[in-house]
């Protein structure tokens, strides 16, 4: 791979499957769910810049990215599941490409032109003034204990908490780094879409997926009663089967 490609890793053989990780995570989320998916699919998990194996540049778009990767592996139709942050890119990508998604899954994600609630603002400000203070631990700490639903055993908690370190350790050096994001335009979004939402998650990531229902050519959504914000970790073997 060339130093310009994210680190991603290709599992099995068959239609292909993009996963996309959570803005608190990276691939390695997906790893519940990567030895049954690959059964049926050529399961391709990437790691965005600043998170995983994935070193930060000082210029660079998600979206752009994502799709580099399905480039060099020769892929021309894909089934994408967006993770968060990861289903934020999923839609950027998809809206700048839409035939090239057959299918899209998104899991707890944002979209543009909703307002994060005031839970979610008081979650960032906390954060800030903690990694402000030099104290890191304790913000991902915070993470782990806001993102998490309470389904989510030790297990879980633990690999958030590895992943979101690492992310940190990624991005806190970084400054003046340019992100350049897609327009989303939800109507140009032609594949089936399924928008999930956690009943013990923030009201903002209800208001996206109610925002996108109102707007995909072709969507379905799924409220998960017990779920948070990141079902794939929290009951891992049914958050399986929605992402099928």
């Amino acid at each position: 791979m060339g130093h310009m490609t994210l680190a991603y890793d290709v599992h099995g053989d068959g239609p292909p499957l993009l996963l996309v990780h959570a803005g608190v995570a990276d691939r390695r989320m997906w790893q519940p769910q990567v030895a049954e998916l690959q059964q049926t699919h050529r399961v391709i998990a990437v790691d965005l810049r600043g998170y995983g194996d994935s070193p930060i540049a000082p210029e660079y778009s998600d979206a752009d990215d994502v799709l580099n990767v399905l480039d060099e592996l020769g892929v021309d139709e894909v089934t994408a599941v967006g993770a968060s942050f990861g289903g934020y890119v999923v839609q950027q990508a998809a809206s700048s490409q839409p035939a090239r998604f057959n299918r899209l899954v998104l899991l707890c994600a944002p979209t543009d032109n909703v307002e994060p609630d005031d839970a979610l603002r008081a979650l960032w400000a906390e954060e800030n003034r903690l990694l402000e203070a030099g104290d890191v631990d304790a913000a991902t700490q915070l993470n782990v204990d806001r993102w998490l639903g309470p389904e989510a055993d030790e297990q879980a908690r633990e690999l958030l908490h590895t992943m979101q370190k690492r992310a940190f350790e990624l991005q806190l050096p970084a400054c003046d780094v340019d992100n350049r994001e897609h327009p989303i335009t939800p109507e140009q979004i032609s594949a089936p879409t399924r928008v999930i939402t956690g009943a013990h998650d923030f009201r903002f990531f209800a208001d996206s997926a109610a925002y996108l229902l109102d707007r995909l050519p072709k969507a379905e959504r799924i409220d998960l009663p017990w779920a948070g914000h990141l079902p794939t970790l929290e009951r891992p073997s049914e958050a399986l089967r929605l992402m099928l």
